[in-house]
């Protein structure tokens, strides 16, 4: 469709940018608020693009993508609806904005795994303590005989 790339290339992160060209745009009828104009106008958004053969990813970043966005992928294309605007313009960059979030979460590095640690001394002592205060103040209620 002529115009498609006027939103032009789809920056993700500061290495990965998605070329306007992989990004597949569709348009149809969007339910919910718009009045006479929703059985009219095209307004809902899917935006699609197949991550696994974006340019300029590592391997690692392929992996993670296979791993983190598997159950989203059918035939190895990820698609992104938007229709929560009632104009295509504000639903398409609703739809891009989701793709990106989606995708720079995808890439990014697990977080570092948590160091074990053992409760101190002190901490424990004063979690019994309130234990102990707690069941106090409950066992002197409804004690009026």
């Amino acid at each position: 469709m002529p115009g498609d790339d006027a939103f032009g290339d789809l920056p993700v992160s500061d290495r990965l940018v998605v070329p306007a060209g992989a990004l597949s745009w569709r348009f149809s009828r969007s339910s919910g608020p718009g009045g006479q104009g929703v059985n009219t106008a095209d307004s809902r958004v899917e935006l699609a693009v197949s991550p696994l053969q974006l340019p300029g990813l590592t391997e690692t970043q392929r992996r993670r993508l296979t791993e983190r966005l598997g159950d989203r992928l059918v035939d190895g294309v990820l698609t992104i609806a938007a229709s929560e605007h009632r104009q295509q313009l504000r639903n398409r960059e609703a739809a891009r904005a989701r793709l990106a979030a989606v995708l720079r979460a995808a890439i990014a590095p697990p977080p570092p795994s948590r160091r074990k640690t053992k409760p101190s001394r002190g901490s424990q002592e004063r979690r019994i303590q309130a234990k102990k205060q707690r069941g106090d103040t409950k066992r002197l209620r409804g004690r009026w005989d």
